[in-house]
């Protein structure tokens, strides 16, 4: 059941959109400006030099609209990553609609906020404006301006300066069939923070189509440690559109994880910017295709400050006449020297008809760094799957052995093991049988 108004992107739907919103000034206004954008600025096409591998002419914007009021009665599924966790907090977002949020009183004594970002912003406007779209740039293109227009079910953690929450944090975002989600996750950790944050995004049935334009930003103090995992599970007919990034300050650590595995399309651009001395960033991806799906990562290891270390590690593994595009680039400004960046991709192709584009790039101004990059790109060695049949595994058994191993170099990194079974149990699902 769709609870999106389907009367398109136009101005009396915008207006009628902002005037349901109970916001402080400030926030309207960014509306009324990202507004304005979005009727100036094109739509992407492949003569842009981002978009030449990704075709988006089959999208019809006209056939979503601005959020509602969420239908009644509706639930939402349970997290596939927090199977036997102890949470220290939940938050789900239905149809771009806040639908439920709790943190525990421990944390929320020691003033944390967590939970909608729709309903925290009116009580706590002075603490969030001056983080909110700080690392999102709302002009950056047309699906940004929208995001900027429309953003509802939102949300929000904030850690205050010095406070370690020793147990994950749920975000999940729901879609029901036709709807459009514009969820925007703000993470905000103060000077020597810490805080795990698992974030994940599902349909409420298989088949339900969708579009999600949404953008996420982590802002990481001095000092601060995040832990952030965000597991794109979407409906295969869903249009993901998302911008992301991360603002790393002084000696400061994240470790962002991302997992995609829906989608009938995703255009995904992941920046992280190493903005103090001393900051420190892993980044690793997880994707796994199948159908026609087509997800494209465009990631940006920005270092704008010296002796700062990046280290990204994507991998992919593709079936059927599906495609994945990843283009990566380490950029170090002229005074980030003692730099240390490092970007990998592997591509692990399961059939002929699939197609993987891996470019990786560096753009380097300083004159004393370490920049490495590598990719690689194969099929499934037969001599594996024949040895794995000599003794009793079937075929798709052996090939989801050999999935596993590709990937066991990310899993191994993740330090959830909930997070970890999750991803293996739900990638092994999607393999099939072939010849």
């Amino acid at each position: 059941m769709s609870v999106t108004t389907q009367t398109g992107f136009t101005n009396d739907a915008f207006e009628r959109f902002l005037a349901e919103r109970d916001e402080p000034a400030w926030l309207r206004d960014l509306r009324a400006d990202a507004w304005k954008k979005f009727g100036e600025l094109p739509m992407p096409s492949q003569r842009d030099e981002e978009w030449m591998r990704t075709d988006i002419r089959l999208l019809r914007l006209d056939k979503f609209g601005f959020p509602s009021e969420p239908a009644t009665g509706v639930g939402v599924p349970d997290g596939l990553l927090t199977a036997g966790v102890a949470l220290g907090g939940q938050a789900a977002a239905l149809d771009s609609q806040p639908h439920q949020a709790k943190l525990e009183p421990k944390w929320a004594e020691r003033g944390v906020l967590f939970g909608s970002l729709d309903e925290l912003v009116r009580e706590h406007g002075d603490l969030i404006k001056p983080h909110l779209f700080r690392a999102f740039d709302p002009g950056y293109d047309r699906f940004a301006a929208l995001h900027t227009a429309a953003s509802s079910g939102s949300m929000l953690l904030y850690v205050p300066r010095g406070v370690t929450i020793d147990e994950p944090l749920h975000m999940l975002s729901v879609l029901s069939d036709g709807a459009a989600d514009f969820g925007h996750a703000l993470v905000i950790l103060e000077d020597g923070a810490e805080a795990t944050l698992l974030a994940e995004t599902a349909s409420l049935s298989e088949d339900a189509t969708g579009l999600h334009c949404g953008a996420v930003e982590l802002l990481v103090g001095a000092g601060a440690r995040l832990r952030y995992v965000n597991f794109q599970n979407w409906a295969g007919r869903v249009w993901h559109f998302a911008h992301q990034k991360a603002r790393v300050d002084r000696d400061a650590s994240l470790q962002w994880t991302i997992a995609a595995l829906g989608a009938k399309l995703a255009k995904v651009n992941q920046h992280v910017a190493l903005s103090g001395p001393g900051a420190n960033a892993q980044v690793n991806g997880v994707m796994f295709t199948e159908g026609r799906q087509h997800l494209a990562y465009n990631t940006l290891q920005h270092h704008e400050a010296p002796h700062c270390r990046s280290d990204l590690l994507y991998k992919a593994a593709l079936q059927d006449a599906s495609r994945t595009v990843w283009r990566g680039m380490i950029r170090v400004d002229a005074g980030a020297q003692k730099t240390d960046g490092y970007q990998r991709n592997d591509n692990l192709m399961l059939s002929d008809e699939s197609r993987s584009d891996s470019i990786p790039g560096l753009e380097i101004e300083a004159d004393d760094v370490r920049c490495t990059h590598g990719s690689t790109t194969g099929r499934v060695d037969d001599e594996q799957i024949f040895y794995a049949r000599c003794r009793g595994l079937t075929r798709k058994e052996a090939v989801r052995m050999v999935v596993a191993g590709f990937f066991q170099q990310v899993f191994d990194r993740i330090t959830i093991e909930s997070v970890r079974e999750a991803l293996g149990e739900a990638i092994g699902r999607r393999i099939r049988e072939y010849e």
